[in-house]
């Protein structure tokens, strides 16, 4: 399956699990697995270390679709000035 990656600014934060919130320079990534479901990560721009967003799991009726579920999740998450 497909892995799509974008970087984006996120000036109020955005809320993972592993570590709380995060803002600044970051990118996200993600994966859909062999059963469909969608996994959301971000990290710092040039780290290494990723994190699960909060919430940031869907199962899709068609892998066809995580493309789709990847622009607006990064068109959402995009907030420069807050």
């Amino acid at each position: 399956m497909a892995d799509y990656s974008t970087p984006f600014s996120a000036g109020p934060g955005v809320m993972t699990e592993e570590v709380g919130v995060v803002t600044g320079d970051l990118e996200l990534r993600t994966t859909c697995g062999p059963d469909n479901v969608v996994t959301a990560k971000v990290r710092y721009a040039g780290a290494e270390e990723w994190y699960r967003l909060r919430g940031g799991q869907c199962k899709l009726a068609d892998p066809a679709d995580h493309a789709a579920v990847h622009a607006l999740l990064a068109g959402v998450l995009n907030r420069p000035s807050g």
